[in-house]
């Protein structure tokens, strides 16, 4: 299931030279139910790369989304990204789910917050 989802961000950089991960802005984690060091999939809008790495929380209020180590040859700022959570739950507990999703604009800002309600 769907945990959270950060939909529409845009890369500020990529750092080939840092050990892994991505950095995002902890207060966007936040609003998208994402932990910090949690295993994330960010799909690239712009070359339809896909990449499983963790969230490191960056400084809140900052915008920043910044792939780092290997995964900076997956994307090049300004390029979007959706940043995706999910979790193995029986069908007694998915439908209770009600994922955190949050859409940002082009300057990543959060313009939209939506999730399934549940029991559908």
């Amino acid at each position: 299931m769907l945990i959270g989802k950060i939909h529409t961000a845009r890369l500020t950089s990529c750092e080939l030279d840092y050990e892994g991960s991505m950095e995002i802005d902890a207060d966007i984690l936040k609003e998208a139910g994402i932990l910090p060091y949690e295993k994330i999939l960010v799909v690239n809008r712009n070359n339809g790369e896909r990449l499983e790495t963790y969230a490191i929380p960056g400084p809140g209020g900052s915008k920043v989304f910044c792939l780092n180590g290997p995964a900076a040859h997956k994307g090049k700022t300004g390029d979007t990204v959706t940043i995706m959570t999910f979790a193995s739950l029986p069908e007694e507990d998915a439908v209770k789910v009600q994922p955190k999703i949050v859409v940002l604009n082009a300057n990543n800002d959060i313009v939209e917050r939506k999730g399934r309600k549940p029991g559908y």
